[in-house]
């Protein structure tokens, strides 16, 4: 099971410096991937998550430049929030110049004052979901690149240059829409926040549709040794591994980038990093 860590975006311990940091260190002690989440604002009224959230595609680029093998990820990005074709542009241009390290993880999102704020239909996020994942792959092979949908319509666009491999697009969510939308639309399936004993039973469903392993099942979890006993951690990445998720992101909630570092250092240790 492969082991991803996410970068000191969010909340007191964010910052260029804490950033460059945790990259570096990441792919140092043996993380297969540094990850992201995205909000574009937070609601004044909302309690859930931080609105202190560095942008996810300054902040990738900002942990490529001080590293050369480590993955890249996204956890999750709200496409819907987001024009297909500029963002097509943006996540080629981080795949090209990092090397071809990019994973992008896509949902739906939940905030239906994001979606307001931003002049952006919450109702149809799902179908606008669907058709930004077919966007992103149409501008990312063909060249020149067409699309018509119900709700992005575009005729012989250049979108260059264009990843020299495929990016893999997973799916992230929990509802019956994102279960669809993975195994029909998916290159892997993103869950969040589950006990090993729930992801058991999404990873059966999963692969029930999708038995190939090249169909990656990824979880994201909060495993932050110096907040947690080690020995569930220890117990949650054998349980996960023996269910069948094929790769963890962990996110610390420490406050300082040295405490991130810590957290990080003992984790590698605990899931047995080389």
């Amino acid at each position: 099971m492969r082991i991803g860590i996410h970068l000191p975006q969010y909340g007191s311990a964010l910052g260029g410096d804490a950033v460059h940091r945790v990259a570096r260190a990441a792919e140092e002690r043996g993380f297969a991937d540094v990850w992201v989440s995205d909000h574009v604002c937070h609601p004044a009224e909302q309690t859930y998550p931080s609105p202190y959230l560095l942008d996810p595609f300054v902040t990738l680029a900002w942990a490529a430049s001080v590293t050369t093998r480590i993955g890249l990820g996204t956890s999750v990005l709200v496409l819907p929030l987001h024009e297909p074709v500029w963002t097509a542009k943006a996540l080629a241009s981080l795949d090209v110049m990092s090397g071809g390290r990019l994973t992008v993880a896509v949902g739906a999102g939940w905030s239906a004052g994001e979606y307001e704020a931003v002049g952006s239909d919450f109702a149809s996020r799902g179908a606008r979901l669907d058709e930004g994942i077919d966007v992103l792959r149409r501008c990312w092979t063909d060249d020149p690149a067409s699309y018509a949908g119900v709700h992005y319509r575009f005729t012989d666009i250049r979108v260059v240059p264009r990843p020299g491999r495929t990016i893999p697009i997973w799916v992230g969510g929990g509802s019956e829409a994102a279960f669809r939308r993975g195994v029909t639309r998916g290159d892997g399936f993103h869950l969040i926040g589950l006990t090993p004993e729930q992801a058991a039973g999404h990873v059966a469903r999963l692969r029930r549709d999708r038995p190939g392993s090249d169909f990656v099942l990824s979880l994201r979890t909060g495993w932050d040794p110096q907040g947690m006993d080690p020995d569930v951690i220890r117990r949650e990445h054998d349980e996960f591994a023996a269910a069948g998720i094929q790769h963890v992101v962990a996110a610390p909630w420490r406050t300082t980038a040295d405490d991130w570092l810590r957290s990080m250092d003992l984790l590698a240790g605990i899931v047995g990093l080389p």
